[in-house]
């Protein structure tokens, strides 16, 4: 019987979950804490700090399904989607981890097992890789799995041997490979032919085993590490007896649904393809946080998006269609992955206003490609089309690149790099994947906060760290100190780190901010005197600042949860910051915030201060506690065991920050400032407790002042300023009028400097006093006056010149007022244009007006010959 891939799926978390593996979730495709990464692309990312030895926990095998997604950056597969048969933008990648537990005989034997006896697979259609040098590994597979030796293939490149980064963690790996039967052509890994797709790997076994230093020696690591990797597509497409992915269960459901949308027949299509997977990874990239826009994940998802818009219009979709396979997905990997479906309806309405934003961009883009194709001379599409495709008309050059390999023609992407450099950074990964692993703090040390109950403490310092490296002790310096228990919070969630002070015998330090390294706290200070490995200290904490904080984090809950009542549950967290002055709060929304809105969002946070809710916290397994209600918060890295922050049945989230004891202690909230950050994500600034009262008093103050200079009082303010608002504009429509008479009168004083050239009557002037915006009337008038002539005026205005010139009608078809205009302006260092009749101009060099003015006559004199 054909296994599903969500039968796979399971079985692979099943099957090491019975051998003492510790199952754990997918993280976030948003990578907590690392800004190496753009997207989460392997099933070891969440696992970074432990196989650097910075983070703990409390098993030592563990086993994930993680969603992965490869489309910006150094990781991108997103040009062969659609054209090949295993690139995907999403993937999910199955793993078995081991922290210095079991090495690689047991690596290799759970992989094999699995493969041969839970999955059924034939012995004899897996072969085997290993790095040349890996006689360890090679023993294991023949001694003891019994692959014989032509199935364990030696291979001496760095496809076999993985690292961490320049230094740090590293280690030889050994990739399981399937025969799809000769019928295909290809070769095995390391011949001529291994490119072809007879041999596909589907699985990585990596072995941790050295600590690469700076100078490329390989120390052996105290602690070897297993990390494995595979694709959850590429197995299911075997099981399923299917050679392309995209034949699989999950990808035909999804194919069809396109095709039925869409309104074609042909499910063969490689534009289907493209569109089916590019609807996981912009659904769980939204669900994940990320909204479109024109930086960074932002761009990279919008990219995805109009790439699979412009292939259902390649199948001839005229219609909005790509949000509604939304609920496909939801079928069929919701129950995995139940984020999906709690927040479907935003990701249908994120892709829904997406694609109706860019479907007249498309049209109009497609339209001007097509044309251009059609003139072009020779196979390559110039870098500047596709530049000004992209910063003209929002055409996003992958998407150019598509429809000139359809046709037959390239992009020259050398020239369109150098017209688009730093467009093109904002879409890439900054930096490389793992800083220095041997200049990192590193420390065996596991905090225990104690600042719940307390904000004092005495403890006895376990680590000093100066300038990155351990000592002894410090004096007189800035050092990282590191404590078994500190009352001192580390920045988390959004809550800024602790101040304060440490006391000891020998010495003093003041904490100015405190970070987690692993699971130590590591408090930032600066020391006075001499602080040793091992000396006493009492610490404390900053509490009028701690206090403020707790205000501030304790109405983020309220917020939120205000938010999400009044406006929708579509609402979410996508990013916070807590800090003693205010607290800021990010949250997805499709709109701006009414006025009325945001005073009711208000009201009802106040109304829930006032309630005085006694906080309940409890700490409770990560499942169990989303399973009674709390919700997880955006981008925030949870342990197993979770704190609860409960008030009363208004708010229940996980939160591992510090709170009031009642949300009367916060006394007052106010909001001082909402707008858009970016697509569908909107940000709320507001201020609690004492700084509200302050936020407000000054406000008070400001209408009072106001009040005051327009004599009146707060409660008639608003009548007062409109009174005095349309009592400028009434001066301003006088001011304007007696202006326009004024120039009326100067334009008759000007007559008297009409001259002729040539029998063409000719009234040049230099103005004084004249608004710029009068030029045009006074123009008009003296059109009027003379009759039939040529009028050139200008007009000094602070560092500018203003030039205007006119030409009666009958005169136009010898001379032009552009023209004239044109030759004025040249010389007063500007340019200007308008109709035969009229024109106008400014320059920059008020200096050389009357010289200009003067050559006017000669000019005629020329033109009229």
């Amino acid at each position: 019987m054909t296994r599903s891939t969500a039968d796979i799926r399971r079985a692979f978390i099943d099957f090491f979950q019975a051998n003492q593996h510790q199952a754990v979730q997918s993280s976030s495709l948003v990578p907590h804490d690392d800004p190496t990464l753009l997207f989460t692309n392997a099933g070891m990312n969440q696992f970074k700090d432990v196989f650097l030895g910075m983070d703990k926990r409390d098993y030592t095998r563990a086993v994930s399904s993680q969603r992965c997604v490869r489309a910006g950056g150094k990781h991108n597969d997103l040009e062969n989607v659609g054209y090949t048969a295993r690139h995907h933008t999403f993937f999910e990648m199955l793993g078995n981890f081991s922290f210095g537990d079991y090495f690689k005989k047991d690596a290799i034997r759970f992989a094999w097992t699995f493969l041969t006896e839970e999955l059924g697979l034939d012995k004899e259609k897996l072969l085997v890789t290993i790095y040349h040098t890996d006689d360890e590994a090679f023993d294991i597979w023949h001694n003891i799995i019994g692959l014989p030796e032509n199935k364990i293939i030696r291979i001496a490149t760095s496809d076999n041997f993985w690292s961490m980064g320049d230094t740090g963690p590293c280690g030889p790996c050994s990739e399981i490979f399937y025969d799809h039967g000769e019928h295909i052509w290809g070769g095995p890994p390391g011949s001529p032919e291994e490119d072809g797709d007879r041999f596909i790997e589907i699985w990585n076994l990596v072995f941790m085993q050295f600590n690469r230093q700076a100078d490329g020696e390989m120390l052996p690591l105290p602690k070897p590490s297993i990390d494995t990797g595979m694709g959850l597509e590429r197995i299911s497409a075997i099981l399923q007896d299917v050679h392309s992915n995209y034949e699989i269960d999950l990808f035909q459901s999804l194919i069809k649904s396109a095709a039925a949308i869409i309104g074609t027949d042909d499910i063969t299509s490689k534009s289907l393809r493209v569109i089916a997977d590019h609807i996981r990874s912009c659904s769980f990239l939204i669900a994940d946080g990320v909204m479109p826009s024109n930086e960074g994940r932002g761009y990279v998802l919008r990219r995805i998006i109009r790439r699979a818009v412009r292939h259902g219009y390649k199948l001839g979709c005229e219609n909005i269609f790509f949000y509604k396979l939304v609920q496909t997905l939801a079928d069929e990997m919701g129950a995995a992955y139940p984020e999906l479906t709690s927040q479907q309806a935003m990701i249908e309405k994120v892709l829904k206003l997406e694609e109706e934003q860019f479907s007249n961009t498309l049209a109009r883009g497609m339209g001007i490609l097509t044309d251009a194709l059609k003139s072009l001379e020779g196979d390559k599409i110039p870098g500047e089309l596709a530049f000004k495709l992209y910063d003209t008309y929002g055409f996003p050059v992958d998407l150019t690149n598509d429809v000139a390999r359809e046709q037959g023609y390239e992009v020259d992407q050398a020239g369109f790099e150098v017209a688009m450099q730093k467009q093109r950074e904002m879409a890439q990964a900054a930096g490389k994947f793992g800083a220095d692993y041997n200049n990192v703090i590193r420390t065996e040390v596991e905090t225990e906060f104690t600042g719940y109950e307390q904000v004092n403490g005495t403890a006895n310092i376990k680590q000093i760290v100066v300038d990155g490296n351990n000592v002894d002790s410090a004096t007189d310096v800035d050092a990282t100190i590191i404590f078994q228990q500190t009352p001192f919070y580390a920045e988390s969630g959004g809550q800024v780190g602790d101040t304060g002070n440490l006391e000891g015998e020998n010495g003093s330090a003041t904490v100015e901010d405190t970070q987690k390294v692993g699971s130590a706290f590591a408090l930032n200070a600066r020391v006075k005197g001499t602080l040793s490995v091992g000396d006493k200290l009492k610490q404390c904490v900053d509490t009028t600042r701690r206090t403020a904080i707790k205000l501030n984090h304790t109405a983020t809950h309220l917020l939120h949860a205000a938010l999400r009542q009044l406006l929708g549950d579509h609402v979410t967290q996508k990013g916070s910051l807590v800090d003693p002055d205010k607290l800021r709060f990010d949250f997805s929304h499709f709109e701006s915030i009414s006025s009325e809105q945001l005073t009711n969002i208000e009201n009802l946070v106040n109304a829930q201060i006032r309630q005085n809710h006694a906080l309940q916290t409890t700490l409770m397994d990560l499942e169990s506690a989303k399973a009674s209600g709390a919700m997880a918060l955006f981008g925030e890295k949870y342990d197993d065991d979770v704190r609860v922050v409960k008030m009363g049945e208004f708010s229940t989230e996980l939160c591992g920050g510090t709170h009031v004891a009642h949300t009367g202690e916060i006394g007052v909230f106010k909001i001082v400032s909402e707008a858009g950050i970016s697509a569908g994500v909107r940000r709320i600034e507001a201020v609690t407790g004492e700084a509200a009262l302050d936020y407000m008093q000054s406000e008070s103050d400001l209408l009072y002042s106001m009040a005051s200079l327009l004599k009146s009082d707060k409660k008639s303010l608003v009548s007062k300023l409109q009174q005095q608002i349309q009592n400028t504009k009434n001066l301003e429509k006088e001011l304007s009028t007696l202006k326009q008479k004024l120039a009326g009168q100067k334009s008759k004083d000007l007559l008297d400097a009409i001259v002729e050239v040539k029998g063409v009557k000719v009234l040049v002037a230099e103005l004084e006093g004249v608004e710029p915006k009068s030029l045009r009337t006074m123009l008009d008038d003296l059109k009027n006056q003379i009759g039939s002539g040529v009028i050139a005026l200008g007009l000094k205005n602070g560092e500018k010149v203003n030039l205007i010139t006119g030409v009666t009608k009958d005169l136009t078809a010898k001379v032009k007022a552009g023209e004239l205009v044109n030759h004025l302006a040249g010389q007063v260092g500007g340019k200007g244009g308008g109709r035969p009749d009229m024109a106008q101009a400014g320059g920059s060099q008020p200096e050389n007006l009357s010289k200009a003015l003067s050559s006017v006559e000669n000019w005629l004199t020329n033109c009229l010959d």
